[in-house]
């Protein structure tokens, strides 16, 4: 599913991808795709911009955040990670700094620190 649409499961995926983990299980898979591109899109429309393309392999990728435009080819600033850490990181489950730290996400450019626009929940 492009991250360009708002994923009709995403946002009920929240809620179980949540519970499934402060309990300490791991969530269904299919749940955690659906969360991790909602909370893509949530970063999307609360931080419009181009300046960062983050990247959740394999479920999508979105630019966001204010700043020069890109037009051709890898943008300025990458944020790369897998849907777990994603939704993590959107839900503060996990600070930013850490996950850098412990080579969760992968970051790269000026403006790749996205820890002003996370938590998104």
């Amino acid at each position: 599913m492009p991250a360009g649409k708002a994923d009709p499961e995403g946002e009920a995926s929240v809620s179980v991808v949540g519970v499934a983990l402060d309990r300490g299980e791991e969530p269904e898979t299919r749940a955690l795709r659906a969360a991790a591109r909602f909370l893509l899109h949530e970063l999307a429309r609360v931080s419009p911009g181009r300046s960062v393309e983050v990247r959740v392999v394999p479920v999508a990728a979105v630019q966001a955040v204010a700043g020069p435009r890109h037009t051709r080819g890898t943008p300025p600033s990458v944020v790369e990670t897998d849907p777990a850490t994603w939704f993590r990181l959107a839900t503060g489950r996990l600070a930013w700094d850490e996950a850098l730290r412990s080579g969760a996400v992968r970051a790269s450019g000026a403006r790749s620190d996205l820890s002003a626009y996370l938590p998104l929940t």
